[in-house]
């Protein structure tokens, strides 16, 4: 599922190896469309796709196309857990026609298993 937004970048992170195989790369967008109440929407890149935001700086405006990943989760102690994460495929400047780190071809992959924190919740 291909879905696209607008924005000015406000953060962005450093890449994090979360497993042997999986690396992400977190940033967050003020979405463009409410400028009285912005909405902060955090997006990741994965795998080689986290140098794609390289090129980018905070205050940056940018399109993104992305996709939405949910899955769910068993803790320790039984409970079950929903997370959702939007995975980004494409990464723009705004107004501008190619990606800024080049294309981003392919969907990217799901993790193995949760990605695992210091208190062991998947996010």
């Amino acid at each position: 599922m291909g879905i696209e937004t607008s924005g000015r970048i406000h953060k962005v992170f450093e890449a994090k190896q979360i497993t042997e195989r999986f690396r992400k790369r977190e940033f967050v967008i003020a979405l463009a469309d409410n400028s009285r109440y912005p909405q902060l929407v955090m997006f990741q890149l994965t795998g080689d796709r986290c140098e794609s935001l390289d090129g980018f700086e905070e205050g940056d405006e940018v399109k993104v196309e992305f996709s939405l990943r949910g899955r769910e989760w068993k803790s320790p102690q039984g409970e079950m857990r929903y997370f959702n994460s939007l995975d980004v495929w494409t990464l723009e400047r705004a107004g501008a026609g190619a990606p800024a780190g080049g294309p981003l071809d392919e969907e990217p992959p799901l993790p193995d298993g949760p990605p695992m924190g210091e208190d062991d919740i998947p996010f």
